[in-house]
């Protein structure tokens, strides 16, 4: 009896639990899409998008990608708001009366709390990435005008193994690299190869790149050899698009894509490969989040304190707020080089885990 009356709990919390956050990221959405078709109205009817474009291309795509990015924070809102109900309608302390432990009343929370972790997991890595492609060219095509030019200055990169380029500097404009040079090296790191060129142009007929004005250098044992030419082609490890890549670019990488791409960057010597890696750990950091802020939720908010669940959702929207905050300023200390970009994403995680367990172990059982 005393098993079949903590299923019937169990049962009753999960569907608090899922229900209560379906709700609340269902009206946080549908909030959402009110503030960005305000916005964007102006666009969409001066370029005559068409509304099935407009729901399918965009918004089928917007709102994923927004549900999953707050699916942890909303997580503890709605164990907080559900919870204080429980403790001031005294249903917590019917269930220590019958028997249930607090330690057996967190299951069914960490039950939840993996089904949700699971969505924003399988959500973040392997549908979103496809969305957001589809959503950011409909914001290309209708909502933001064309990316602006691109120039980068002093250009180092290894695009082979043992084969460094340099470009004083690149433009979009025409995809041209000025003061090109390319240099080969040995396995006993021996130059055996340098050639120097005014500039390279991308030949989008040919997809290579042709080098103007060139001037190249070999040493093959001992003896060295000039070469001299007004143009010749070359195939690169590169393509003008990696000189264009804009901010957003990684969310359209699955997490196999991802860690290819970051892979790729450090084979052509990317110095600063950080923004990739923060969001490659941040995708497992952000659903793991959400047992740790399920568990700070039950502990706030599963005994009456004055003021009810107001003071409740209160300390909970305060504790969100910390947590968003401490998540960007680890981040940009990792972005400056400050700490490890995997110790930054789950340092809010590692600190509120603390605080987690510090919490369960005062609350009262």
């Amino acid at each position: 009896m005393k098993n079949k009356g903590s299923i019937k709990i169990d049962i009753y919390i999960i569907k608090n639990f899922l229900g209560t956050f379906v709700f609340a990221i269902t009206l946080l959405m549908f909030i959402t899409v009110v503030f960005d078709l305000t916005e964007k109205l102006d666009d969409f009817i001066e370029k005559k998008v068409p509304l099935n474009i407009i729901l399918f291309d965009y918004y089928l795509n917007f709102i994923p990608y927004f549900a999953v990015l707050f699916s942890p924070l909303f997580t503890f809102i709605t164990v907080i708001f559900f919870t204080s109900k429980f403790a001031n309608n005294s249903e917590i302390i019917a269930m220590f009366c019958s028997g249930l432990s607090f330690r057996r009343m967190l299951v069914p929370y960490f039950f939840s709390a993996l089904i949700i972790a699971i969505f924003t997991f399988t959500f973040g890595n392997f549908i979103i990435p496809k969305a957001n492609k589809i959503r950011y060219d409909f914001e290309e095509a209708y909502v933001r005008s064309s990316r602006a030019a691109v120039y980068k200055r002093n250009i180092h990169i290894q695009v082979h193994p043992n084969v460094y380029i340099y470009m004083e500097s690149f433009s979009s404009t025409g995809n041209i690299g000025y003061k090109f040079s390319m240099e080969k090296f040995s396995e006993k790191g021996e130059l055996e190869s340098k050639l120097i060129a005014d500039y390279v142009k991308w030949d989008t007929a040919k997809k290579k790149w042709q080098v103007r004005n060139y001037f190249i250098r070999n040493i093959q044992n001992g003896t060295e050899t000039i070469e001299e030419g007004r143009s010749i082609d070359t195939t690169l490890n590169i393509q003008p698009e990696d000189f264009n890549r804009w901010e957003t670019f990684v969310e359209t990488m699955n997490m196999g894509e991802l860690k290819q791409f970051i892979n790729q960057q450090r084979l052509q010597g990317l110095e600063n490969i950080t923004p990739f890696l923060i969001e490659r750990y941040r995708r497992v950091a952000l659903p793991f989040s959400t047992f740790i802020l399920t568990l700070i939720g039950v502990t706030l908010s599963s005994r009456k304190v004055k003021g009810g669940t107001g003071a409740h959702i209160g300390a909970g929207i305060g504790l969100s707020f910390a947590y968003i905050l401490f998540m960007q300023f680890s981040t940009q200390f990792a972005v400056s080089g400050s700490i490890n970009p995997l110790f930054a994403v789950w340092l809010p995680n590692i600190i509120f885990g603390f605080i987690a367990v510090v919490l369960y172990y005062y609350t009262p059982k």
